[in-house]
């Protein structure tokens, strides 16, 4: 086999950064493989090749068909790869991150772990949700019961402006053509904010399962994380596409297009970085891509590489 087939695999300093990256593409009935530096999209209209460097997250949707060089480019990369359902409902796995420090992980895990702490990151959310009020001294009740009347206003505000019928939020994860439109709507542009709050967290190495609101569930930080930008973008989008399409059965389709062009025009990619890191309380030069160290409880961190001797107590001999 030729040993120098295909692209050589590229430095992590080569890499485009998170922020500068295209948002997302959602892909489905289609056979992905790779060319080079590109992965080689075909279905029944075509082919098209897309750099893995400049796109932050593919969602891998129903009939996608993947080859083994394609993920091996796409890891490589630090690409995101999300396994989602039918229209994007459910999210299924990921791929690696493509930030190799684990200092937000680490900064994370800390935070979450303390009760004091975590409540502290939970005011930070919802402050940055109330910029003109102050939450510091409110009890995750009293937030949970201000978030949950600003949301009830939001979808009021929207279906007024819009003139979309609203009663409630409801859909069945299982069959997503069973819900109205505005509510088929809401799902997918849900859905594409978790794809991109899921890509970025993962991405720079946090975990998606160590959330400080939601909890006991594997996207729990997701949740958190998207929810700081629902009021901006997922819902009002999806009040304008089911005012305007209505009863189209690509409704869906139209949402995920309506949130790429939204997240793209609002620069929101560079805010999740932004935020996430704030959130966490870590600053862009905390982070190392390269630095492993062994940890020791007494000495602090030592350094990696190095054959170390049993040590052996002085007898005084």
């Amino acid at each position: 086999m030729n040993k120098n087939m295909g692209a050589k695999k590229p430095e992590l300093s080569e890499l485009s950064r998170v922020r500068d990256r295209i948002t997302f593409l959602y892909l489905e009935h289609a056979k992905l493989n790779r060319q080079d530096s590109a992965i080689m999209v075909s279905d029944n209209r075509g082919t098209v090749f897309v750099p893995v460097a400049i796109v932050s997250v593919l969602l891998l949707g129903p009939g996608v068909d993947i080859t083994h060089r394609a993920m091996e480019l796409i890891g490589d990369a630090g690409m995101g790869a999300v396994w989602v359902g039918e229209q994007g409902v459910r999210q299924y796995a990921h791929g690696r991150s493509l930030n190799h420090s684990s200092r937000l992980l680490q900064a994370q895990a800390r935070l979450v772990s303390n009760k004091r702490t975590r409540v502290a990151v939970a005011r930070k959310m919802y402050q940055m949700r109330f910029p003109d009020d102050d939450v510091s001294e409110l009890s995750m009740q009293e937030l949970r019961g201000k978030e949950g009347s600003r949301v009830r206003g939001v979808y009021r505000m929207q279906s007024q402006k819009t003139r979309v019928r609203w009663s409630r939020r409801e859909y069945n994860p299982d069959n997503f053509e069973a819900g109205t439109p505005i509510n088929k709507a809401l799902t997918a542009a849900h859905q594409a904010l978790y794809g991109l709050s899921y890509s970025v967290i993962v991405a720079l190495g946090a975990s998606a399962g160590l959330g400080f609101v939601h909890t006991g569930h594997d996207l729990s930080f997701v949740y958190d994380f998207a929810d700081l930008y629902k009021a901006e973008f997922s819902i009002p989008i999806a009040f304008q596409i089911a005012a305007k399409y209505g009863h189209d059965k690509d409704i869906g389709s139209k949402t995920r297009l309506a949130m790429r062009d939204a997240f793209a025009n609002g620069k929101l990619l560079v805010r999740m970085v932004k935020d996430l890191k704030s959130i966490l309380g870590v600053t862009e030069t905390d982070i190392s891509v390269d630095v492993i160290n062994l940890w020791d409880d007494k000495m602090g961190l030592q350094k990696f590489g190095v054959q170390y001797h049993e040590f052996e107590e002085d007898d005084g001999a």
